[in-house]
């Protein structure tokens, strides 16, 4: 439900895409808004033979298109019990919702999630919906697990995709800022656990077994390629003043920037003792009393967030 802001609006380029180039032309011309999933559908089954082609036309359109609005959480209730068995009264409610998004352009992450599902379906691929918990500012580390945000499993070539339409759109920050982005197109899983945890673990195609707690303990780990098990310390995002004297070690690997830096919520400031091995880096960062929060960067952009007490 929430729309990704501030920190990963920097993951905004296409690591693991294949050359798109023409389907993404060739969406840039459709019309911005349609009556019907049907109309739009036609067009994409006109243009487009390929399930892969298919799929990245669907995923463009939408974060091309649609602009995120949490008023839009006015407009429904948006409360389900059985997402791929839906009852009458849910059916019914999903078209509405998906009609609004389509005609209005505007949604939360149920409209985007259920386009993108349908479409899917419109196209005979095998698609279905994922509820989950998500992690994206400072807030959620350490909190309880909470079924607060939705999106996609498609299956192209027999292998099941990872997509996040809501958080490919752009960012919200007190208003929508639109960034279309492919970071969250077939996302590879273990970079999607790092900010996704669904409702059924199964769903996260993860060959690594985590626990919603431990997704929960985990720092924000904002920098693209990083994965939690890169982070040797501190491995947790809540850090307690009481267990340091007046710096915090940190040991990274798998991960090398030539300038590090960091902030406790006004002031950026640079690290100049590094220490590099072959694979691994280690610096401290002074602590401050009475900081609530730190952010990490790793060559001027934010890399990791941690949380004080």
């Amino acid at each position: 439900m929430k729309l990704l802001v501030l920190f990963f609006s920097f993951l905004s380029i296409s690591a693991f895409a294949q050359d798109y180039e023409r389907v993404d032309a060739i969406i840039s011309m459709y019309p911005n808004t349609f009556d019907n999933p049907e109309k739009l559908s036609k067009f994409i089954a006109r243009d487009f033979t390929s399930e892969d082609d298919r799929v990245r036309a669907i995923y463009t359109w939408i974060i091309q298109n649609i602009a995120y609005n949490p008023d839009e959480y006015k407009q429904f209730d948006y409360t389900f019990t059985n997402y791929r068995e839906r009852n009458e009264k849910d059916e019914k409610l999903r078209a509405k919702i998906i009609q609004r998004t389509l005609q209005k352009r505007v949604a939360v992450c149920e409209g985007y999630a259920m386009l993108f599902e349908k479409l899917c379906e419109q196209q005979g691929i095998k698609n279905y919906l994922v509820r989950g918990d998500i992690k994206s500012n400072f807030p959620d580390i350490g909190r309880p697990f909470k079924r607060i945000h939705m999106w996609n499993v498609a299956t192209i070539g027999g292998k099941p995709y990872l997509f996040d339409a809501t958080w490919g759109a752009g960012k919200y920050n007190g208003k929508f800022i639109k960034e279309p982005s492919y970071f969250y197109y077939k996302t590879p899983p273990e970079l999607f656990m790092k900010t996704h945890y669904p409702d059924m673990f199964e769903d996260a195609f993860s060959d690594v077994k985590i626990s919603r707690e431990q997704f929960s303990e985990l720092p924000l780990i904002i920098e693209k390629n990083l994965l939690p098990n890169d982070i040797e310390f501190p491995t947790k995002g809540l850090l307690y003043e009481d267990a340091y004297f007046d710096e915090i070690l940190f040991t990274i690997k798998n991960i090398n920037p030539e300038k590090i830096s960091y902030s406790y919520g006004s002031e950026t400031i640079s690290i100049d003792e590094i220490e590099r091995e072959e694979s691994r880096i280690k610096f401290n960062v002074p602590l401050t009393i009475g900081a609530k929060t730190l952010l990490v960067y790793f060559d001027g952009k934010p890399a990791l967030g941690y949380k004080i007490n």
